[in-house]
C-alpha cells in the first residue's frame, strides 16, 4: 500500500501535479477571473463605453502576462474577450454580434492581448533570467573568493562542499575526487548525492539535471582530464553557472594539490637542512668534550709518571665533559619527545614566586656572582602549571642572560598579570639580538651568527623552552635592540 502511494506520488511530481503546485496555480486563476469579474460588475452600473472596457480588459491581461505567464495570460484574454462580447457588446447579455465591424473589434481585441501577453511574458522571462544570472554571478565570486583566498589551503578539500553550499544557498552538496577514491559531503542525510552517481558523473563526463528533484551534477575538468564531480541539491543553476563552477572547483583542487606538494617538498627541504644543522652541531658540539675525554684518558694511560695533583685535574676534566656529553644528549632526547607531543604535563597550582625561587635555586652557580633584580607583586594570581617544566623554560633564560651579558651587569625578573594569563620576563644587559635573528631564535639549533663561536651550546635550548610553554598554552618571545640587551619572556594562563 505504501509503495503504491509512493508511485502514485512520484508520478505526480513528474507531471508537475504536485499539491503545492496546483494550490498554486489555482490561486492564480483565481485571482485572473476574479479580476475580470469585478470589472464586468463594476463597469455593469458605470455609465462607460466598449472601448474603456476593452482597455481595462487589456491592462488586467498585460498584468497577468507580467506576473504569471502565458498561459494563464492567453486564458484570461480568452474569458475577457467572452465576457466584453456578452456584456457590453449589443445585443449584450448574448455572444451574437449583430455589427460586423465588432467582429474585427473583438479579434483585434484578443489577437492583440495575446500578442501583447506574449511580448510581456518574454520580458518578464529575460528579466527574471537577467536577474538569476545576474546573483549567479555574484555567488561565483563569492565562492572564488572562499576557494582561492582561503588561508587553510590543507583542509581545502573537505571544504569545498560547504563553500558551494554557502555560496548558492543549496540543502546539500557533495564531492567525489576518484584520485583519493573519496566523497565529500555537506551532510550524510541526502542519499540522492550518492557516491555512486557522482561516481558515474565522473566517469561519463557529462553534464545532469532534474529540475523536479532539484538536483545537479556536474563533472570537474581540468581541460578534458577528469578531476571528480560535484553534486548540488536544492537549486537548478544555468548550464553556464555549473560549468563555471565545475570549472572553478577543479582549479581549486588542482591549486590545493600543487600546494601539497609544494609543501612536501619544503618540508624535505627543511627536514635536510635540519639535518645538515643536527650533523653540524655534533660536529661542533659532541667533539669538543669527546676531544676533551680522549685527550685526558690518553694522557692517564701513557706510562710517563704524573703527579696526584695532574691525575685529580685531568679526572675533574673528564667528569665535567661527560655531564656536559649528558646534558646535549639529554637535550636532544627531549626536543623528540616535545615534537613528538609525548610529553605529560602534572600540572599543579603554584605561585608565581615560587616558581621563581625553584629556578634561581637550580642556577645558582651560574648566579653566585650576579646581582639579580626582582620585581613580582605579591597580588599575582596562582598558575597551573608543571613546576618542574616551566622551571626548566626559566633556568633556561636565566643561563642565556648569564652566558650572553657581561659578568657585572644585572639581571632583572620580572612578572606581571593582565587577569587571564602571567607574564614572566628575565631582562639582561647583553649584546642584543638584531631584527632578522629575533625570528630565528626560538627554531631548534640556530645560534646567533656573532655568538654561536664564541659561547657554548647546541641552540636547542630555546626550542625546548618554546615547547614547554607552548605545551601549557602561553606563548614565548623576546624583545631586544642591539647594545642594549634583550627580555625574554613568556605568558602562562592564570587560575
Amino acid at each position: 500500500m505504501h509503495d503504491e502511494q509512493a508511485i502514485n506520488k512520484d508520478k505526480t511530481y513528474r507531471f508537475g501535479l504536485s499539491p503545492s503546485r496546483l494550490k498554486t496555480w489555482a490561486y492564480r486563476y483565481a485571482v485572473a477571473i476574479g479580476s475580470i469579474a469585478v470589472v464586468v460588475l463594476l463597469y455593469l452600473r458605470l455609465p462607460v463605453n466598449p472601448t474603456t472596457v476593452a482597455l481595462t480588459f487589456f491592462l488586467i491581461v498585460l498584468g497577468v502576462a507580467s506576473r504569471w505567464g502565458l498561459s494563464i495570460a492567453t486564458t484570461t484574454a480568452i474569458i475577457a474577450t467572452l465576457a466584453f462580447n456578452y456584456y457590453f457588446l449589443p445585443p449584450v447579455r448574448t455572444f451574437t454580434i449583430a455589427d460586423p465591424q465588432n467582429w474585427i473589434a473583438l479579434f483585434a481585441f484578443l489577437v492583440s492581448a495575446i500578442i501583447a501577453s506574449r511580448l510581456s511574458e518574454r520580458a518578464r522571462r529575460e528579466t527574471e533570467n537577467a536577474t538569476r544570472r545576474r546573483k549567479e554571478v555574484e555567488r561565483l565570486y563569492f565562492l572564488s573568493q572562499q576557494l582561492l583566498a582561503t588561508d587553510n589551503v590543507m583542509e581545502l578539500v573537505s571544504s569545498i562542499p560547504h563553500y558551494v553550499q554557502d555560496a548558492f544557498v543549496l540543502k546539500a552538496a557533495a564531492m567525489f575526487l576518484p584520485k583519493r577514491k573519496e566523497l565529500y559531503s555537506t551532510s550524510m542525510d541526502h542519499p540522492e548525492l550518492s557516491q555512486e552517481q557522482l561516481e558515474s558523473v565522473s566517469g561519463r563526463g557529462e553534464l545532469v539535471v532534474d529540475e523536479e528533484r532539484q538536483l545537479c551534477f556536474v563533472p570537474l575538468r581540468i581541460g578534458v582530464r577528469p578531476v571528480g564531480s560535484l553534486g548540488l541539491e536544492g537549486a537548478v543553476l544555468s548550464r553556464e553557472t555549473l560549468e563555471a563552477v565545475g570549472s572553478l572547483v577543479a582549479i581549486s583542487i588542482e591549486r590545493a594539490g600543487a600546494i601539497e606538494t609544494l609543501t612536501r617538498t619544503e618540508a624535505a627541504r627543511e627536514s635536510e637542512k635540519l639535518r645538515s644543522a643536527l650533523l653540524d652541531s655534533v660536529t661542533h658540539e659532541f667533539r669538543t668534550p669527546l676531544t676533551a675525554i680522549k685527550l685526558s684518558v690518553t694522557t692517564l694511560l701513557s706510562p710517563d709518571p704524573m703527579s696526584p695533583e695532574a691525575k685529580q685535574d685531568l679526572l675533574t676534566v673528564i667528569n665535567e665533559e661527560t655531564d656536559r656529553l649528558n646534558h646535549l644528549i639529554g637535550e636532544a632526547a627531549e626536543m623528540a619527545q616535545l615534537d613528538a607531543q609525548q610529553v605529560e604535563l602534572r600540572r599543579e597550582s603554584h605561585r608565581v614566586q615560587d616558581v621563581i625561587r625553584t629556578a634561581m635555586e637550580r642556577s645558582t652557580k651560574l648566579l653566585a656572582h650576579r646581582e639579580v633584580r626582582l620585581h613580582i607583586p605579591e597580588s599575582l594570581p596562582l598558575i597551573r602549571v608543571d613546576l618542574d617544566r616551566i622551571d626548566d623554560v626559566l633556568v633556561q633564560l636565566l643561563e642565556n642572560a648569564a652566558k650572553y651579558s657581561p659578568p657585572a651587569a644585572p639581571i632583572t625578573i620580572t612578572a606581571e598579570s593582565n587577569g587571564k594569563e602571567v607574564t614572566i620576563s628575565v631582562a639582561d644587559h647583553g649584546p642584543g639580538i638584531d631584527d632578522l635573528e629575533q625570528s630565528l631564535i626560538f627554531e631548534k639549533f640556530y645560534r646567533g651568527r656573532d655568538q654561536r663561536y664564541r659561547v657554548q651550546g647546541t641552540g636547542m635550548g630555546l626550542a625546548i623552552a618554546k615547547a614547554i610553554v607552548e605545551a601549557h598554552g602561553g606563548s614565548i618571545g623576546v624583545t631586544s635592540q642591539l647594545g642594549s640587551g634583550s627580555v625574554f619572556y613568556f605568558t602562562v594562563p592564570a587560575e
